[in-house]
Order: C-alpha cells, then structure tokens, then sequence
C-alpha cells in the first residue's frame, strides 16, 4: 500500500481513507487542500492505485496497514482523521479498536455493517459487483450512471477526466478488488460494545442520499454517541470532497480548526 504525503511541514497530522470505486488520487484535490493546514497522510487503498499491482484484501487490513505506516513515522497520535465512505468504514474501525488516539474525526457517508444473515449479505454483495462492473464496462455507461455535467470537477475537462477513470477502471480495478471491497464494506469487524472514544466526530452524508445513509447513521451514533450529525445540502454521495475540494476544505476547517487551534 502506498501512502501519499503533503504538507510535511505542519505539527498537526491527518490520516485520510478513500472510498472504493475510484483511483485514489480522487481525493489528492481535497488532501492538498488540507495541507495548507496539516501534514496529511492519504492512504490509498490496494487495488486502488495504479503504481502497484495489488488487489483490495480489507477494511481491516487498509485500517492496519495505514496506521502501522504513520506508527512507523513515528506518530503516536493524530490530530484528525477523514474517510469517505469505505473510507468512513475505516474510520469507524480505527476508532472502535483504539489504534491510535485520534483528536478529530470526519466519517463521510461511511458504511456500517450490515446486522443481516450472511447468506443475505452475499446476495447483496453479488448485487453489488453487478452493478460496479456494469457501471463501469464502458465509458457510456460511466457516464450514464454519473453524468459529466454533476462529477466532472470545475476547471477540468469533461472527456479527459472520464477518460482517465475509465483506464483507471478497465486496466487496474480487478473483479477481486471490486468484491472484496464491497463485502467488506459492509461486513468489517468492530468490537460489540464499542468502547468509549474520547474523539470529536462529525459524521456527513449528502441531501441525495440522506435515505440510503439511514442505517448507518443509526448504527454510527449507537456506537458513537458524541457524533454530530453534518447534513451536506444539494450533494450526493462523496461529491463535495471529490467534486468541490475548495468548499470541502472550508467545511472540514470549520469542524478541524486551523492552524493553532488544536488541542
């Protein structure tokens, strides 16, 4: 797994998750942002990055491996943490085991376990690599399940920014990486009951997928229950932080504090 660093410079650190179904330099925009602020580790996640050749293992596994590369560093704390959605999964996780003490936390959009019978989980798990290699078999289809106008990125160019994803998808995102990714996702392990955490969170989801998020949110804030609940207006799921990296930072600044603020 490699771990990709910005603002090197700054005291505070920040550990960031990415979600599935996108290369990780989905999230580069939004971490060089925060760096004008923290020392940022994003992790990308394997199966995710096209530098090397590996397929996605776990939540469990991305979360261990993360930390044992900022442990190696020589962190013994951090000052924040971020994830989107399968990302917010490990965030969730990394918390519930007490990997390192973290100040902050962001979990945007993340994904909980599902409390059903494992025969219905992999039906649901099989549902959803359908649909990802389906959404994902052409670049028409791309663009039809996410239309350029919504999730192209301002200033960037349409056609070349799907382009790129669509490479990205044909040649380095494996049928393994896609199941692997998704069932654990939705089936990670967290310890019943979840021990207290003294952490801040903030958990975000966006207005279009307030419905789908319902169960998470539920699960998330019987787990945690000092998490503030962030509703993002007119986005969808992981749309302000890979869409709008500006306004994403501004948001995350509000909850993290700028430099000095910290603890």
């Amino acid at each position: 797994m490699n771990v990709y660093e910005y603002g090197a410079e700054h005291p505070r650190t920040l550990l960031m998750f990415q979600c599935t179904a996108e290369p990780w330099w989905a999230l580069e925009p939004a971490a060089k942002c925060l760096a004008r602020d923290f020392h940022v580790f994003l992790a990308a996640a394997e199966g995710h990055d096209p530098a090397e050749q590996s397929d996605f293992v776990s939540v469990e596994k991305y979360v261990d491996d993360a930390v044992r590369y900022v442990k190696d560093k020589g962190i013994v704390r951090l000052d924040a943490v971020y994830g989107l959605s399968m990302g917010g999964a490990c965030v969730l996780r990394l918390l519930a085991i007490r990997a390192l003490p973290v100040e902050k936390a962001i979990v945007d959009a993340g994904i909980t376990p599902y409390p059903y019978p494992k025969w219905l989980c992999r039906l649901i798990a099989v549902r959803d690599y359908l649909m990802i290699r389906l959404a994902t078999s052409s670049m028409w289809m791309m663009k039809l399940a996410s239309p350029p106008e919504r999730w192209t990125p301002p200033g960037e160019d349409p056609e070349a920014h799907y382009r790129k994803i669509f490479e990205f998808e044909k040649h380095h995102y494996s049928g393994k990486t896609i199941w692997n990714s998704f069932w654990s996702a939705n089936n990670y392990a967290m310890p019943d009951p979840v021990p207290r955490v003294g952490t801040e969170i903030e958990y975000w989801y966006g207005e279009a997928e307030q419905r789908a998020r319902k169960a998470d949110i539920a699960y998330a804030c019987r787990a945690f229950p000092q998490i503030i609940l962030r509703r993002m207006d007119g986005m969808a799921h992981g749309e302000l932080a890979m869409v709008y990296p500006e306004r994403f930072y501004a948001e995350a600044m509000r909850f993290l504090g700028g430099e000095g603020e910290s603890k």
